[in-house]
C-alpha cells in the first residue's frame, strides 16, 4: 500500500481496534455474493470519509490501492462492476444485476488480510503497475469453498468482471490449504510440521530500531507460534496464476497497525514444513 491509501489508513487508525502481535485473530463469518457481512460502525464511518474523498486516478495503477477504495466506497463499487455480472456456482452461471448486488467489504471489517505467494518474484507483482488482472479469493475452511472475485483493468480502470465459487480441492493451492487448516487447528501436527530449524527474523525487544535473527526449534516454538485464522483466509492473485513451485510464502499484513508477518513453507518429501518466519 502507498500514498493513495493514506485516507483509508488514517480513518482505520481512528476506528481500528489494533492489537499486539500475540493478539488472537477473529475469524470471518461465512458470507457469499448474495449475502452481505454485517456492517460495523467502524466500516460505516470509514465509508463516509472515503466517499467524501474521490479516489485519485493514479490509485488505479496498483491493485492494492484500488481494492481498498473499492471495498470502502459503496458508490465507487457500483461504478466498478461490469453488470450484468456473471456469477458461477456449482457449474451454473447466473447474471447478477445492480439490484441484486450486495456491497462487498472484503477484509475491511478486520484489521488484517492474508496473501499467498509461491516466490519472491510473485510477491513483487504487488508493486508492478503493468499488472492488469487480479483475483481476490475468500477461502472458507468450514464449507470447503473458495469464492473468487476476478478483476481486470479496462481502459486504465480496475473493474470486477466475474465471481465464481469452486471447491478448495480445485484451487491451485489445494495441497497447501489442506495442510494449513490442519496446521492451525492441530497443535501436535503443527509441531511436527516444523523444519529441524526454522530461520527467524524479528524486532529486537531491547532495541525498537533493530532486528534480531536466530533459529526456532520444536522446543522453543510455543514461545514464537503466532495465532492464525482457522475458519477463513483471503488470498490475492496478482496477474495470471503461476505454476506451483513447492513453496508458499504466507503473508499476514495489518491494515492500519503496521503489522506484517511472513511464514515460508516448503514441500519436502511430499509434505509441507515451515522453514522461515519473519515478523
Amino acid at each position: 500500500m502507498n500514498r493513495f491509501l493514506m485516507v483509508i489508513l488514517a480513518a482505520s487508525l481512528l476506528f481500528s481496534c489494533g492489537g499486539s502481535r500475540r493478539t488472537p485473530i477473529a475469524d470471518t463469518p461465512a458470507d457469499s455474493v448474495d449475502t452481505v457481512p454485517q456492517d460495523t460502525t467502524e466500516v460505516d464511518s470509514l465509508e463516509m470519509l472515503v466517499t467524501d474523498t474521490p479516489m485519485p486516478k493514479a490509485a488505479d495503477e496498483l491493485f492494492d490501492d484500488f481494492i481498498f477504495n473499492f471495498a470502502a466506497n459503496r458508490n465507487l463499487q457500483m461504478e466498478r462492476i461490469l453488470f450484468p455480472l456473471p456469477v458461477t456456482r456449482n457449474g451454473q452461471t447466473d447474471s447478477l444485476d445492480k439490484k441484486r448486488w450486495k456491497t462487498e467489504r472484503f477484509f475491511l471489517h478486520q484489521d488484517y488480510y492474508t496473501v499467498l505467494f509461491d516466490s519472491e518474484r510473485q510477491m513483487a507483482l504487488m508493486n508492478d503497475t503493468s499488472v492488469n488482472k487480479a483475483t481476490v479469493e475468500k477461502i472458507y475452511f468450514n464449507t470447503g469453498a473458495v469464492i473468487q472475485y476476478e478483476f481486470h483493468r479496462i481502459r486504465g480502470a480496475w473493474m470486477l468482471t466475474s465471481v465464481q465459487t469452486i471447491p478448495i480441492a480445485q484451487n491451485r493451492n489445494a495441497s497447501f490449504l489442506d495442510f494449513y487448516h490442519q496446521f492451525v487447528t492441530d497443535s501436535v501436527y503443527q509441531a511436527e510440521s516444523l523444519h529441524e530449524t526454522v530461520q527467524f527474523t524479528g524486532p529486537d525487544p531491547d532495541d525498537d530500531f533493530a532486528q534480531m535473527e536466530g533459529v526456532i526449534t520444536a522446543d522453543t516454538w510455543p514461545a514464537f507460534a503466532p495465532v492464525l485464522p482457522e475458519k477463513m483466509i483471503y488470498n490475492i492473485v496478482y496477474g495470471e496464476p503461476s505454476k506451483s513451485t513447492g513453496v508458499i510464502i504466507f503473508m499476514m499484513r495489518g491494515i492500519a497497525n503496521g503489522f506484517e508477518m511472513m511464514m515460508t513453507f516448503q514441500q519436502q518429501n511430499g509434505r509441507w514444513v515451515l522453514t522461515k518466519m519473519n515478523t
